[in-house]
């Protein structure tokens, strides 16, 4: 009975079209739930192929570019002040600060520092976040190239009218099933692997992100939303191509070209994400439809999502603002999401990701990504 109402007519469909009307005929093919189901051994490979990326492509990529992680200065070995950091906090508070001291007979300032050094020994090297910037990269080129050749010959990339033509009784393209299964599936594996990549400022904005594109693809996937779909995949993935870049160049000590292709990004990051996005595909989404059917469930779940997506792109185009600040004012150092570095030699920052996605990117139906 669950699954009955899950799968009502009346929630992903509009009136009068039924699950019946969708089924595979004479040169006529359909998206099914069960297509879906391969995206999981292919989220597994790709980071199968992360791996083989990071060590045969990245790795020597960074050594031509000269990134390589400085030597930081190892906290001593103390095992009272090591239980508290693995057991207790990172960050103790000053009156556990006082109580430590009165067990080592050391000064709140020597205590400090320690706690100071030790976190900063644990957080991540330059080359593992160069390593991770030029994988994202990788799949942003490729993903992007691939969008264009799957839609530069579709007329709704020119027309957006196009794109509801005849829906839902639209079928389905071995373009449009690659594409959508290898973004699913990176993003999938961005999933599995979130334990192990860098942290962030906004790592819950990452995961929000990252469940919200899923949710959408999964969605559109299913409602044979997919000409919308692969359109707002390839809108998010531009941007995060020249992110990904620029954080590379940040990296290897570039200061000019990451600069110069940051103030790329930001331009391309405004006009995709909060112009072409709002007042082309989601107008697109929210108005064309109305000239074929009436509203239904499905076509305001897809709306709102989209809405989710677009305050997410408002979140990061506020600290692109205030990067671009800090850069025509002479004073940008770093990311405006990286964590605070509390090495007394200096800090390790990078550029932020939308999406994104972007990131991130990330980045949309697709992120942002």
């Amino acid at each position: 009975m669950l699954s009955e109402w899950f799968w009502w007519d009346r929630l992903w469909l509009p009136r009068p079209v039924t699950w019946a009307d969708l089924q595979d005929s004479e040169g006529c093919v359909y998206a099914r739930v069960s297509h879906l189901y391969i995206t999981l051994p292919v989220a597994v490979l790709l980071l199968g192929l992360r791996a083989l990326y990071e060590r045969l492509i990245a790795v020597p990529l960074a050594e031509a570019l000269g990134v390589r992680d400085k030597s930081r200065k190892r906290a001593s070995h103390n095992p009272v002040l090591e239980k508290y950091y693995k057991a207790h906090s990172k960050h103790p508070t000053q009156a556990d600060i006082k109580g430590v001291c009165k067990k080592l007979g050391w000064s709140e300032r020597q205590v400090e520092r320690w706690f100071r050094v030790r976190r900063n020994q644990d957080r991540p090297g330059v080359l593992k976040k160069f390593k991770e910037a030029s994988w994202r990269f990788a799949f942003y080129l490729c993903s992007s190239f691939g969008g264009v050749l799957a839609l530069y010959d579709k007329p709704w990339f020119y027309d957006l009218r196009e794109v509801w033509a005849g829906f839902p009784k639209q079928t389905l393209l071995d373009s449009q099933y690659w594409y959508y299964i290898i973004e699913m599936s990176f993003y999938g594996s961005l999933l599995f692997s979130v334990a192990a990549d860098v942290k962030r400022k906004d790592f819950k904005e990452q995961l929000v992100h990252h469940w919200a594109t899923l949710t959408l693809l999964s969605f559109s996937w299913c409602a044979n939303y997919i000409r919308i779909g692969t359109l707002v995949m390839l809108v998010h993935d531009t941007s995060d191509v020249l992110l990904e870049s620029a954080k590379m160049f940040n990296y290897a000590g570039w200061e000019t070209t990451c600069n110069s292709i940051f103030v790329v990004f930001a331009l391309v990051f405004m006009v995709t994400r909060l112009i072409i996005f709002p007042f082309w595909l989601i107008h697109c989404t929210w108005v064309y439809p109305l000239d074929q059917f009436e509203p239904f469930f499905g076509y305001y779940f897809f709306n709102v999502m989209l809405v989710v997506l677009l305050l997410l792109h408002m979140f990061w185009a506020s600290l692109i603002l205030r990067m671009v600040k800090k850069f025509l004012f002479g004073n940008l150092k770093g990311d405006e999401r990286s964590d605070e570095e509390e090495d007394t030699e200096g800090s390790e920052e990078d550029y932020t990701h939308t999406n994104g996605y972007a990131n991130g990117s990330g980045n949309g139906l697709s992120n942002g990504h």
